[in-house]
């Protein structure tokens, strides 16, 4: 199936995607979205009325996970690129709860940097209560797949080890359209991912490629936490991010950014200057 949490006439919805079809499930569209319409009962998943898609908003499929995970160079050419050896062992970071967005949302430049990048990267959504996950078990708990932007502020980034705040910011964590659960990808590492900034194809790499394949990351993480239901994974990006250009090529007010993955879709972000708010609520 595909699952899409929907904004239609001022109310969300978890809806079936089929085609330009948007069918309205039964269950009711809470914090976790399609995750709660996947581990819910049978009955939920029942339609109860379709709209076209275009009539609708797209959220985030988990408008608010309880956690983000983010591995980093996890791309043999992607660490090339950036000058350093593929790591040894799994780098995880996490972005901030606040950084999720839509997938067809604005995306702000920061006021403090100008070192804004991108990153497409497959994202994994958990669809189980996960602790101690083998390798050979670990696909068990993945309720599906979407297209995701890492978002990275590089200065920010480069200035501690733990890169946990060049990677936070607000909005940059956009994923979606959709969920895709995986009894629809017959291989999950024949699918490309692919950027285009304004039209001009900037990466275009292969899931197949991943240093640490998706049921390592799950088994990794398991030994250390235990994973919850709706918790993101951001499982890397491939080379053909703009700092490792020449000269570096970084986002800016009205750029037009599309991440896509092959049978998953595509989000779409345009480059807003973020507009400073004093907020003590």
């Amino acid at each position: 199936m595909k699952l899409a949490t929907l904004v239609y006439k001022g109310k969300s919805h978890i809806a079936q995607i089929i085609g330009e079809t948007a069918h309205f499930m039964a269950c009711s569209a809470d914090e976790l979205g399609v995750v709660s319409a996947v581990r819910g009962p049978a009955s939920g998943r029942q339609w109860i009325t379709s709209i076209q898609l275009n009539e609708a908003q797209f959220l985030a499929p988990v408008p608010k996970p309880p956690r983000i995970f983010g591995i980093g160079l996890n791309y043999a050419d992607h660490a090339a690129e950036t000058g350093r050896a593929p790591p040894a062992s799994q780098t995880w970071f996490m972005k901030q709860i606040t950084a999720v967005n839509g997938p067809y949302d604005d995306v702000e430049k920061p006021i403090v940097s100008d070192m804004l990048d991108f990153e497409v990267e497959l994202v994994v959504i958990i669809g189980a209560i996960a602790r101690h996950v083998p390798v050979d078990r670990a696909r068990e708990v993945i309720a599906g797949y979407c297209v995701g932007c890492d978002y990275s502020v590089r200065d920010w980034q480069k200035a501690t080890p733990t890169m946990i705040m060049g990677k936070g910011f607000n909005t940059h964590a956009p994923f979606g359209p959709m969920m895709t659960t995986p009894d629809e990808i017959a291989n999950v590492d024949a699918l490309r991912l692919r950027t285009y900034v304004n039209g001009r194809l900037m990466q275009d790499g292969c899931v197949g490629d991943l240093i640490f394949k998706i049921p390592d990351m799950i088994a990794h993480l398991s030994t250390a936490f235990t994973l919850l239901p709706g918790d993101i994974l951001f499982t890397g990006t491939p080379a053909g991010v703009g700092i490792a250009r020449t000269p570096p090529v970084y986002l800016k007010a009205g750029d037009l950014v599309r991440c896509e993955i092959d049978g998953l879709g595509a989000i779409e972000q345009t480059i807003v200057n973020e507009i400073k708010r004093t907020i003590i609520a």
